[in-house]
């Protein structure tokens, strides 16, 4: 018989029930009420931790409570500012100039030119003597200039503080929020917008401080002593606004112009010798006449002069200006050298002057061309230098442009939109289209060419249409194709005077047919073999051209040259530019 054997499993002891569900649960509502009182904590205690700003210098310049890079100097009280912080604020026009070689510092505006230099009390503002309290420096690298012309000439406030030798500067004509701290204990201005980041500055009860900004609720302010951060809204009351008074000007200059006309110009070139006057005849509407008597002679600045006072005579009597014309002979060796200096800059400035009064001008007209690219800032340095000088002596300043193109040494150097700026008058010469080397025969100044040039000048460059004079050519260019011996066209021209076509067209029987596209009558004929093509400049295409400066509301008309006229063409010029709807 088998005996059975049993084995008994231990019973496990009963757990209560719902006994660790409530040891979770109670965790949780620890956890909730840890929560919620780092949540108030973060949310309603204020941070009372208070930090010390360290800045690089020893007196930091801030500028709508920004630092910037670089700080100021003081010398016997008087306060320095770096010439990269006053870049920064003045804008990209960059109206101060520092020259290394010779620590020349020229700071321009509208109407004057301060000239002084490193290390020197000697200045100048408009070639009269200046009196400088300190001087200017050049220390590691950073220019210093003195703050007292920087607020006289741009009226750049700055402001130094006791105690932090912070400076705040103020730009003139801008605005900015004043408001008084209303919290008993002080207001913090804090470093983030945030109760929870540590205060720089308590502003007492009261006290006054700058409003720059907003962010997330909170405002950029700088306190009273010049340290910005971020304030809670129910700290501050607005109070007033402060607003930076603009630096007194002379009135400002009226370019001549005759009451309700345009400028109706013409240049006399002037090559080997002066015309006769009384072999030039009426010139009906013309009110300015340019003749070409100065020109750039060598890198030092030297100008000669070819001026003829018996020409200024006739002109004056006919009731006409005489702005004569300044080039630099298309020379770009000696160009580069005369403008790269403030010394030989203002050689030539005060020749003009001098020829100026002389000669009794009204203005002189600015004819550089065939420059480099790297130059372009020397050309507006020099033109904005001149301009106030010559504007003192009431003469009028204009400059020649080209259309715009790729073209480096005609075109790219040009700066229209910072010059434009500056000048009383920009001449657009609207031509060549094409080119006396042109491979490609075509019209001098088509009308869709020539609107283009108008258009991106004022649209690209900003420049006032008022400002704006479209030059006119008063010449064409005969055309040649010939093929060579392998049968390809050559193409070549030579520029001809309106009456010289006026001959041709009439010896040679032609009948002048529109060419739509070019806005100018057109004319083809064979001769020894080769094809000739003249796009005629007459009263047709002068008219339309006018058309343009009426329907852009320009500055007027300047014709390229007096000696290529047609008798008819003055009459038809002064006609368009003044007739009545």
């Amino acid at each position: 018989m088998e005996t059975a054997t049993y084995t008994r499993t231990p019973r496990t002891p009963r757990r209560r029930k719902g006994g660790g569900a409530r040891v979770v649960f109670l965790f949780f509502i620890i956890g909730i009420i840890a929560a919620a009182g780092w949540g108030y904590y973060i949310k309603f205690v204020p941070s009372n931790e208070h930090v010390v700003v360290s800045y690089s210098s020893e007196h930091p310049i801030t500028f709508r409570g920004e630092v910037m890079d670089d700080g100021a100097l003081i010398e016997n009280g008087e306060l320095k500012l770096p010439l990269t912080a006053v870049d920064a604020i003045l804008g990209e026009d960059k109206p101060i100039r520092y020259e290394a070689d010779s620590g020349s510092i020229i700071m321009t505006t509208a109407d004057k030119v301060l000239r002084l230099k490193t290390d020197s009390l000697t200045a100048t503002a408009n070639s009269k003597p200046y009196k400088l309290r300190i001087a200017a420096e050049a220390k590691n690298d950073t220019v210093y200039i003195p703050a007292g012309p920087l607020e006289e000439l741009y009226g750049l406030k700055a402001e130094t503080i006791d105690g932090t030798g912070i400076v705040v500067l103020l730009q003139a004509g801008k605005s900015v929020q004043i408001a008084e701290a209303v919290a008993g204990k002080g207001s913090p201005i804090r470093t983030e917008p945030t109760i929870r980041a540590p205060y720089v500055e308590k502003v007492a009860a009261g006290q006054s401080f700058r409003i720059w900004g907003e962010k997330d609720g909170w405002l950029y302010v700088q306190g009273p002593d010049g340290h910005s951060g971020y304030m809670a809204k129910k700290h501050a009351a607005l109070t007033d606004i402060e607003t930076v008074p603009e630096p007194k000007r002379e009135s400002a200059f009226i370019p001549w112009k005759v009451m309700g006309q345009k400028i109706n110009l013409v240049w006399e070139a002037v090559y080997n010798k002066n015309p006769d006057p009384s072999t030039i005849g009426a010139l009906p509407g013309v009110n300015v006449v340019s003749p070409t008597w100065f020109e750039l002679m060598d890198g030092e600045g030297t100008i000669k002069g070819k001026a003829d006072p018996a020409y200024v005579k006739w002109a004056h009597n006919q009731g006409m200006q005489v702005w004569a014309l300044f080039k630099n002979g298309f020379e770009p060796d000696r160009t580069t050298k005369a403008l790269a200096s403030a010394e030989t800059r203002f050689s030539m400035i005060q020749q003009l002057l001098g020829f100026a009064e002389l000669y009794h001008l009204q203005g002189i007209n600015i004819d550089f061309e065939n420059v480099r690219t790297s130059d372009k800032e020397n050309f507006v340095q020099f033109v904005r230098e001149l301009t106030p000088l010559l504007h003192e002596q009431g003469l009028v300043v204009s400059v020649d442009v080209t259309p715009k193109s790729n073209s480096e040494m005609w075109s790219l150097f040009l700066d229209r939109a910072a010059l434009g700026k500056v000048v009383d008058y920009m001449m657009l010469m609207a031509y060549d289209e094409h080119w006396a080397s042109s491979p490609k025969a075509g019209s001098v100044a088509s009308l869709g060419w020539t609107e283009n040039s108008i258009t991106r000048i004022l649209e690209e460059d900003g420049v006032p249409a008022g400002k704006l004079v479209l030059s006119l050519p008063l010449y064409t260019r005969i055309w040649t194709e010939k093929k060579d011996e392998n049968g390809k066209i050559k193409v070549s021209s030579k520029a001809v005077g309106m009456d010289k076509v006026k001959e041709i067209v009439a010896s040679k029987k032609l009948k002048p047919v529109f060419d739509e596209s070019a806005g100018q009558n057109y004319v083809e004929y064979q001769e020894d073999g080769a094809l000739k093509r003249i796009w005629i400049e007459d009263d047709v295409s002068i008219k339309a051209r006018v058309e343009l400066i009426r329907k852009y509301d320009l500055g007027g008309a300047a014709s390229w040259q007096r000696s290529f006229q047609t008798a008819s063409i003055w009459k038809t010029i002064d006609e368009a530019l003044n007739k009545r709807p």
